[in-house]
C-alpha cells in the first residue's frame, strides 16, 4: 500500500503544481487558456473542438474557479 500513496501523492501534487501554475498564469488549467477542449482526430472519426465546460470557452482562471 505504500507504493500506491506514494503514487496518489505524488498526482495529487503535480496536479496542484499545474493548477498553481495556470493561476498565475490566469489560465483554465482544463484547456491550458484556449476555452476549448482538444480530443484526438483519426482517419475514421472526425471531433469537432467543444468549448471548454470548466470555464465556458472563454479561457479564463477566473471563470474556472467559479465552476468549481
Amino acid at each position: 500500500m505504500g507504493l500506491l500513496n506514494s503514487f496518489n501523492q505524488w498526482k495529487e501534487t503535480r496536479y496542484q503544481n499545474h493548477i498553481s501554475t495556470m493561476k498565475d498564469q490566469g489560465k483554465c488549467p482544463d484547456c491550458q487558456g484556449r476555452g476549448y477542449t482538444v480530443y484526438p482526430y483519426n482517419e475514421f472519426a472526425y471531433f469537432n473542438s467543444f468549448e471548454c465546460p470548466s470555464c465556458h470557452g472563454s479561457g479564463h482562471y477566473t471563470d474556472w474557479e467559479e465552476m468549481q
